[in-house]
């Protein structure tokens, strides 16, 4: 949950750009169809909690029912729609069992999923069928005192598919804005950065001229284009009203969309329209910053579309072909494989009080299969405490699989044992927390029976990372598998192949801001002693103490 990066030594002084891997123009694009719409309920817990809650977009808002077991919920889309996916946060008070219906007319349902085993937290389900009206039926609760209540539900189509007859038109073409943010605090924060496909870069309007109304940004396609969708993803300086709009000309401009109650985060407008320039003009700041944009993209058909670079298929899980492994079969006090593993000497961060040590002086094998990594108490470089950390930077980098290791864990306090990745563009020079960072384990050794799960990127890191802390057996006991299984989709975090957190992309876009996890990332395994979040060491912690690695594998 906090920030770590690699020393300076183990950067080996390379500079370069940034290598996104976005999506190319062919890929599906599911589009979240579903909020805003109208929706009602068989009951409401209070005024409070009433139907429209989750389907605002706000997690922090929710529908709860009567405390009765038989209950529903619909939204109405608008129109007879092609549904993909539903994807539901549950509050505490889940369904245990529950179907998924769709309806042309709102009185005769199909059923599209079914079950009696729900276990509630995010759920994500695939359906299959053209509908108006989807519900969800729900028969039994979790929580038997209680109704049920859902943070958000959400209904998502690929009728808006990004194939070559609706494809990405903006990718890369010439921009300009009202104004621009090129300083140390933003470097840059151009009119190109939001058409680069590129979501962790983004335009600003200048911090000493642009906090004004109006401010605006526009996209030259290149020629005559229809159309059909804009997506806007928006940095905390967004538009509370704007409008979309079109020309042929960049001087004569016809409005296909306006909002006065813009609200930030991801906006999907499926508005039509026909123009070589494509415009957000804000009329209405949110804030008393200016506007900022991570991604604005624009689909359709026509223009002069360059498309992006291909990102890898999605791994279909259980992933099962073998692209990286250490099972750490050597002998006893055998060092770490360097065609796999660079060790990453130097200080650390977060206020941790070891040195990691170069050339794996605290890692070796114990001849029983297992990496011990080792922090002890002893003086080196003015810290009184040593350990280890290694990564496969240079060597192995991934996007897409699953990511696993077999890990025991210290138990003391101030120690905090750590498997996880980073985005290899840091390697070329790209700060955290824009690299990205994904936190596959994390456990704390003043309590071994929680651990955390995490993803940290430019609009949530640190203490505000996107994660989940789960409670469990004392970890420190026993060794135990935590993996990350990663598509295009999102991430699923396991332990003991049990799911114990979902981030899903669409979410983590709605309500929390850019998901930057579709490029390759690195491995790293290292025992941090002290620090901001494990706290500090005391007379009770124990030294020596180890880190036990089974194994590392990703699969695809």
């Amino acid at each position: 949950m906090k920030r770590r990066l690699l020393s300076v030594a183990a950067l080996g002084g390379l500079l370069a750009a940034f290598l996104a891997v976005p999506a190319g123009p062919a890929a599906a694009a599911e589009i979240l169809v579903s909020q805003n719409k109208p929706a009602t309920a068989s009951s409401s817990e209070w005024a409070g909690t009433p139907a429209a809650s989750a389907v605002d977009g706000d997690n922090g808002t929710r529908w709860s029912s009567a405390f009765a077991a038989a209950q529903w919920f619909q939204v109405d889309l608008g129109t007879a729609t092609a549904v993909s996916r539903v994807a539901i946060n549950w509050e505490a008070a889940y369904a245990r069992a529950f179907q998924v219906q769709l309806s042309t007319n709102g009185s005769s349902w199909t059923n599209a999923y079914s079950t009696t085993t729900a276990s509630g937290g995010q759920q994500s389900i695939p359906v299959s069928g053209t509908a108006r009206y989807v519900r969800i039926n729900l028969t039994q609760r979790a929580l038997e005192a209680y109704g049920y209540s859902f943070w958000e539900f959400q209904v998502f189509s690929e009728s808006g598919t990004t194939n070559p007859a609706n494809g990405l038109l903006s990718y890369a073409k010439p921009a300009r804005a009202s104004t621009e943010q090129n300083d140390p605090a933003c470097n840059p924060c151009t009119a190109d950065k939001a058409f680069d496909n590129d979501p962790a870069s983004r335009w600003a309007t200048s911090a000493t001229t642009g906090w004004v109304d109006p401010g605006w940004i526009q996209v030259d396609l290149g020629a005559t284009a229809q159309i059909s969708q804009v997506v806007l993803q928006w940095d905390p300086a967004y538009a509370r009203a704007y409008q979309i709009q079109v020309s042929a000309d960049a001087a004569t401009w016809s409005t296909i969309y306006s909002t006065t109650t813009g609200d930030g985060l991801k906006d999907v407008i499926n508005a039509g329209g026909t123009g070589r320039y494509v415009r957000m003009y804000g009329t209405a700041r949110s804030s008393t910053y200016g506007y900022s944009l991570w991604e604005f993209s624009v689909y359709g058909t026509g223009g002069t579309p360059t498309a992006p670079p291909a990102k890898p298929a999605d791994p279909v899980f259980p992933a099962t072909r073998l692209v990286f492994a250490d099972e750490f079969n050597g002998g006893a006090g055998s060092k770490p494989d360097t065609s796999k593993w660079t060790y990453d000497p130097g200080f650390p961060q977060n206020g941790e009080v070891q040195y990691y040590t170069p050339d794996s002086a605290n890692a070796a094998m114990n001849g029983t299969g297992a990496l011990v990594i080792e922090a002890r108490k002893e003086a080196s470089n003015g810290r009184d405490y040593t350990s280890h950390r290694m990564n496969t930077s240079n060597k192995f980098s991934v996007q897409y699989g699953r990511i696993e290791a077999r890990v025991k864990v210290p138990k003391g306090n101030g120690l905090w044992p750590a498997f996880w990745l980073m985005g290899d563009d840091f390697l070329q020079g790209r700060p955290w927390p824009y690299n990205g960072e994904i936190d596959i384990m994390e456990v704390l050794g003043r309590n071994t029976s929680e651990a955390y799960s995490t993803l940290h990127a430019p609009a949530y890191n640190g203490a505000g990372g996107y994660g989940q802390k789960y409670a469990t057996v004392d970890l420190s006991q026993d060794f135990h598998v935590w993996a990350a299984e990663w598509d295009s989709k999102g991430i699923r975090f396991f332990l003991d192949n049990t799911l114990v957190f979902t981030a899903s992309k669409d979410t983590v876009e709605n309500t929390r801001g850019p998901w930057i996890f579709d490029h390759k990332f690195y491995l790293i395994l290292n025992l941090a002693v002290g620090g901001d979040f494990p706290g500090p060491i005391d007379a009770t912690t124990p030294f020596p103490a180890r880190m036990l690695v089974d194994y590392v594998r990703v699969y695809q």
